[in-house]
């Protein structure tokens, strides 16, 4: 079953498209303006900061390259398209987070042992501008972030950058006033935890797509209990639901109905199709219809046995 694409669809997704660009340049801004303001000023802080950017406009980058690579129709060695690289842009995404983690944690450290003098009214001044322009990122992207785990995974990407700007802002704020020059490498503790907790929800769920695992708010049991309340279906095994790409889960089973004519089951494929999607929101389904009388083997997912009477 191929996916029709209309023109609402198109339109959306080329509005998706147009506001990564505009994120994109954005970001590549900010990170320029943070990291030679991070040497300028000494601030470790900012620097982390500008390493976060970095990583933005990577994540950016690539989830704009993912976008347009799944817009590409299937093709005899991709019959699916190409839609599962968006899953694999977010686990990229993730990874890059993981590192990037780990780095500022190293250089913390460092700065705790040895700390060295920061400009901290300039520092101030780059970090809120930081900010601004991560709010203005993040608001472009929130609108398609629900449904599609490429585009959460980049606006994480920015909250989590957006959040770090405030951290750096507090500590320019308090090292002006006080100079404490500790705090500086403590903000970037803190923006390396909450990195790491970033990276760790974009890789979970991204493995979980990748390993075929059955689509968050859905369980098997719960699908082969749809499907068994459908009329004239008797039993349900080898289910299986698994999610090619954001917004996009696949379904395929095997449904026992009583020994008819093909013509005579059309009713109940229209019944499946229409309780699977509004149920679950599931429309790409391939459903094998067996007889009672075939010798299959026991329903994957057990429920109390049931028979159509006419």
């Amino acid at each position: 079953m191929r996916r029709s694409s209309s023109p609402l669809r198109v339109k959306s997704h080329e509005l998706k498209e147009n506001r990564f660009v505009f994120s994109l340049v954005l970001t590549g801004l900010i990170f320029l303006i943070e990291f030679v303001g991070g040497l300028w000023t000494g601030s470790l802080a900012l620097l982390s900061d500008s390493a976060h950017v970095f990583l933005d406009a990577f994540a950016l980058g690539l989830s704009y390259l993912a976008i347009r690579a799944a817009a590409l129709p299937p093709d005899d060695h991709h019959t699916y398209g190409y839609h599962r690289l968006q899953v694999l842009a977010a686990l990229a995404n993730g990874a890059t987070l993981l590192l990037i983690a780990v780095e500022i944690m190293h250089r913390a450290w460092s700065r705790f042992r040895h700390p060295a003098p920061i400009a901290a009214g300039p520092m101030l001044a780059i970090a809120v501008v930081g900010l601004a322009v991560n709010l203005v990122v993040a608001l472009a992207l929130r609108r398609h972030d629900r449904n599609d785990l490429n585009t959460r995974s980049a606006f994480l990407h920015v909250i989590g950058d957006a959040i770090a700007s405030v951290g750096v802002i507090g500590a320019g704020l308090a090292i002006l006033i006080t100079g404490a020059v500790w705090l500086d490498p403590l903000v970037s503790v803190l923006i390396g935890l909450l990195i790491l907790f970033s990276s760790g929800r974009v890789l979970k769920e991204a493995i979980h797509v990748l390993a075929e695992g059955v689509p968050r708010g859905m369980s098997a049991t719960a699908i082969t209990d749809v499907v068994h309340r459908i009329s004239g279906v008797i039993e349900v095994h080898d289910l299986h639901v698994w999610t090619i790409a954001p917004g996009y889960v696949a379904l395929s089973a095997h449904v026992v109905i009583d020994d008819q004519a093909l013509s005579q089951t059309a009713e109940i494929m229209a019944a499946l199709k229409e309780s699977l999607e509004k149920e679950f929101n599931i429309r790409h389904t391939t459903i094998q219809f067996e007889c009672g009388a075939c010798g299959q083997g026991k329903t994957a997912y057990p429920l109390p046995q049931k028979r159509y009477i006419p």
